[in-house]
């Protein structure tokens, strides 16, 4: 846009040149004509045309301006115009001279024309840069008109791609629709035909009750029952053959460790049993003891709190009394009472107190010693003194301390064999009974109470874990009390460690007979091997294979959570058909 104003300007420009030129031109030619001609004179209209002379050259661009092309009357060189410059190389045979005139008459015209030629020239430079700028502005039109041109093909080629795009859509659109209507069509004939039946599903049910004789929730229960039962029966099924499998590897692995960890541990095969009976050199010494109308003998129960039991038993007298180490303390006290010889109220104190100290000795060198065997060599004096007290316990039989020790052994090798740490191992198992040492002093269970105490001397949670599960008074959480309970179970159940009172025995076997004929279908029941396995005998027409299987598992809990026994108990369960013919 700039360069078309600039051309026009410049076009403009040359163009009031010219036409400035030609006024002066014009009124130099008047003035001149005026002062030649003489008063009362006239002059040839042709010769003073002949005579203006006309500022430019021959081949100059004001001859071009001014007249039309033509050959000139001057002998010039160049072809001249109607009206012959003077200052070319052709005026001066074309010059005429007025006679009468003066030569300062020419200055004006010569003036005149001079400045006409400077006009002219500079008339001639603006028309030749106007070509220029208007053949310059001629490019860059035609640039534009290409670029535009350009633009134009490429907003036709959009505007092509626009419109196909609008008829896909268009096209799509109508697809769409018509896909929605025949949607709304299938979902009509979808709904006629759920209506359909559902009536027809209503008559057939109708039917099915009229032949089947059964309502709809009534077929629904026995479909239910059915299914429930054979879901039992895929179930028990499952739950067999993943007990198989586990049992399987378990049983094998189980094996290995515990033989291995038996085979380690040399402990003694009989019982040891604390015996209260101290044997007399003669038997003048029980008339000594009883002293002057019993007053020995009420001083020695005074004093240590155990009962004397003096009777036909030759040279012999038991010592009775709940706890074990004052027992043990009225034994040693009788013992060396009878070897001093001097018996008496005050010799009793002076010898209770004795003993008493050598108890306390003895207890603390036996904890310490059951340390060193298991190999613990930091422990809280006061859970030491409490350990050696449990010499002089014995449960079912068996010597706690010594049990402990041997259970200790027993988790330390099954944590080495599974890789955990033996010595947290031994130490939960060798503390697990340390409340029986306390069980006559402080109400509970000796679990919980072994378990409050070790938290008290700052005993590792685990250990207190341990102690306190070991009988699964509260829910076992680590792999240490699992360790625990099997250790304490292989050391009071191996053979010859424990034993029990006829009377309690026999109401073991009674009860487990009786848990296991409370079963639907059970027909006989036998307890054999000590109570250590139950037989189970089945009536073959009431009770299948799956469910002989689901009777073994329940007898199996319900013993385990309701009696107390060392080791386990095996339950058999047997299922017998037998066919019977005669051959007459």
């Amino acid at each position: 846009m700039g360069n078309n104003v600039v051309l026009i300007l410049v076009i403009s420009v040359a163009m009031i040149a010219v036409l400035a030129a030609a006024v002066v031109v014009t009124f130099a030619l008047r003035a001149a004509g005026g002062r030649r001609q003489a008063p009362g004179r006239t002059q040839d209209p042709v010769a003073f045309a002949a005579a203006v002379p006309v500022a430019g050259t021959a081949n100059g661009p004001a001859g071009d301006l001014l007249a039309g092309p033509g050959p000139g009357p001057g002998p010039g060189p160049g072809p001249g115009t109607g009206i012959d410059a003077v200052t070319g190389p052709g005026a001066a045979g074309t010059a005429a001279t007025v006679p009468g005139d003066s030569a300062p008459g020419d200055a004006p015209l010569k003036a005149a024309q001079a400045e006409a030629a400077a006009i002219l020239a500079k008339a001639g430079q603006a028309a030749e840069q106007a070509a220029r700028a208007r053949h310059k502005l001629e490019e860059e039109v035609q640039a534009v008109t290409e670029q535009a041109r350009r633009l134009r093909s490429d907003l036709e080629r959009r505007e092509t791609r626009v419109t196909e795009r609008e008829d896909r859509l268009d096209f799509e659109a109508v697809r769409l629709e018509q896909l929605s209507r025949d949607l709304a069509q299938a979902r009509k004939d979808i709904d006629a035909r759920a209506s359909e039946l559902a009536g027809f599903e209503y008559r057939q049910r109708e039917a099915l009750e009229r032949i089947g004789n059964l309502t709809a929730d009534e077929a629904k229960a026995e479909l239910v029952a059915a299914i429930e039962g054979q879901a039992k029966r895929e179930a028990a099924t499952l739950v067999r053959d993943i007990e198989n499998e586990a049992k399987k590897e378990g049983q094998q692995r189980a094996r290995k460790i515990i033989t291995l960890v038996i085979q380690r541990v040399a402990s003694e095969q009989t019982s040891e049993s604390v015996v209260s009976v101290l044997h007399l050199p003669a038997d003048e010494m029980k008339g000594r003891i009883i002293g002057r109308e019993g007053r020995n003998i009420r001083a020695f129960e005074t004093v240590t709190g155990v009962n004397l039991i003096i009777d036909d038993t030759p040279e012999a007298v038991l010592l009775s009394c709940f706890d074990p180490v004052r027992r043990e303390v009225g034994r040693l006290t009788l013992e060396r009472l009878v070897a001093d010889g001097r018996i008496h109220p005050q010799r009793i104190e002076e010898v209770f107190e004795q003993s008493r100290r050598a108890i306390s000795g003895l207890c603390v060198r036996a904890g310490e010693d059951a340390l060193i065997e298991v190999g613990i060599t930091d422990m809280h004096p006061e859970l030491t003194l409490l350990l050696g007290q449990l010499r002089y316990r014995t449960s079912y039989g068996q010597n706690v301390l010594k049990h402990l020790v041997e259970s200790a052994h027993i988790a330390g090798m099954m944590a080495c064999e599974l890789g955990l740490d033996p010595a947290l191992m031994k130490r939960g198992t060798l503390l697990h009974d340390i409340g029986k040492a306390l069980t006559h002093e402080v109400q509970g269970s000796h679990a919980l109470i072994g378990a409050e105490i070790a938290r008290r001397y700052g005993e590792h949670e685990d250990v207190v874990h341990a102690i306190e599960a070991h009988h699964n008074e509260v829910e076992v959480r680590t792999i240490e009390a699992i360790l625990t309970q099997a250790a304490d179970a292989i050391s009071g159940g191996r053979p010859g460690a424990r034993r029990e009172s006829l009377e309690a025995y026999v109401k073991r076997l009674d009860r487990l007979e009786q848990i296991a004929l409370a079963q639907p279908g059970v027909d006989k029941v036998y307890a054999m091997q000590a109570g250590r396995e139950v037989r189970v005998m089945v009536k073959p027409g009431d009770v299948d294979d799956l469910g002989a299987q689901v009777i073994a598992r329940d007898v199996a809990r319900q013993v385990q959570e309701e009696l107390t026994y060392p080791g386990q108990i095996r339950v058999t369960v047997i299922r017998e058909s037998r066919a019977t013919e005669y051959a007459r």
